[in-house]
């Protein structure tokens, strides 16, 4: 059985499972020799230019597995009777972590504070603050559920919404009613077409006054234009570690908007992922090798 891994790393924990030749392509150079062959993918973390055209040629693909709980660059072009699995689970730690320090480094300031040492400046004044907070999350998944955990503790309430409504977390259809009440939003559901623009103009004018909208899903998910708009206008702030468009050019405004603090797409990329998904690759293989159920198999919308 061929697969196609994206990193050394990856390479040794399924190399010496039965059967299996392992290629290493992270998905820039020359693609590798016998792609009509290969029974299981594993792009890498961002996906290759020409997503559609290795779909095309992979006759023999009958699993792709994805080292990002977003499926969004290939699902429209998977073939017939390929199973797609996504990396969930994988990135919840880094990804709530991120969450709480950038909520906690824009309530309290701290890019200004950095900007002052670098001046030499004292600049004393109060900041913000987490506690008593009331945290809307949109999204409510394994990612949701890590932040909420790591929440426990800082004194806020949070509130859950999901697509669907179920017991102890709001439909999205409730956002109009909830968003004026939430002085944090954080933004932690998968780029479909149902949430691309979810943020929109309207969505950001319900939000209260000083509020805080954290934005650690996709950039697409969010309305640049009417975000700008918000925050040059003072009314509101925001923690983003997606933009769109992205990598966010030189000279873009938001760059220089005020009251956002911005990370280059890093709330996933730490050592705790890197470890989970090298668990999750050797599960999945073991579990395709046997003919067994795997997990995170992407059906329906997710």
């Amino acid at each position: 059985m061929k697969i196609w891994v994206p990193s050394q790393a990856a390479a040794d924990v399924v190399r010496d499972l039965p059967g299996v030749e392992c290629v290493v392509y992270d998905g820039t150079g020359p693609v590798p020799e016998g792609v009509e062959e290969v029974e299981v993918w594993v792009p890498p973390l961002i996906p290759p230019s020409r997503v559609s055209g290795l779909l095309g040629e992979m006759r023999g693909l009958r699993l792709l597995q994805t080292v990002t709980a977003g499926v969004d660059a290939y699902r429209p072009h998977l073939p017939e009777g390929v199973v797609l699995c996504n990396a969930r689970g994988v990135h919840d730690a880094g990804t709530a972590e991120w969450a709480v320090g950038a909520m906690i480094a824009v309530l309290r300031e701290f890019p200004g504070f950095v900007a002052a040492q670098e001046r030499g400046e004292w600049t004393y004044h109060h900041t913000g603050v987490l506690a008593d907070s009331t945290v809307l999350i949109v999204g409510y998944g394994s990612i949701g559920q890590a932040l909420e955990r790591r929440l426990d503790g800082f004194e806020v309430d949070v509130v859950r919404v999901a697509r669907s409504a179920r017991e102890g977390v709001h439909g999205q259809d409730e956002l109009p009613e909830l968003l004026p009440k939430a002085d944090v939003v954080v933004l932690l559901v998968p780029a479909t077409p149902a949430t691309t623009g979810l943020v929109d103009a309207a969505f950001l004018a319900a939000m209260k006054d000083g509020a805080l909208l954290v934005n650690a899903a996709r950039g697409g998910v969010v309305d640049t234009d009417a975000l700008l708009a918000e925050l040059e206008r003072g009314r509101l702030v925001a923690a983003l570690d997606v933009t769109d468009p992205e990598p966010l050019p030189a000279g873009h405004p938001l760059w220089s908007a005020p009251g956002v603090f911005i990370t280059p797409h890093i709330a996933g990329s730490s050592p705790a992922s890197g470890r989970r998904l090298l668990r999750l690759l050797r599960s999945q293989l073991l579990r395709h090798l046997a003919g067994e159920q795997l997990k995170n198999v992407i059906t329906g919308s997710y």
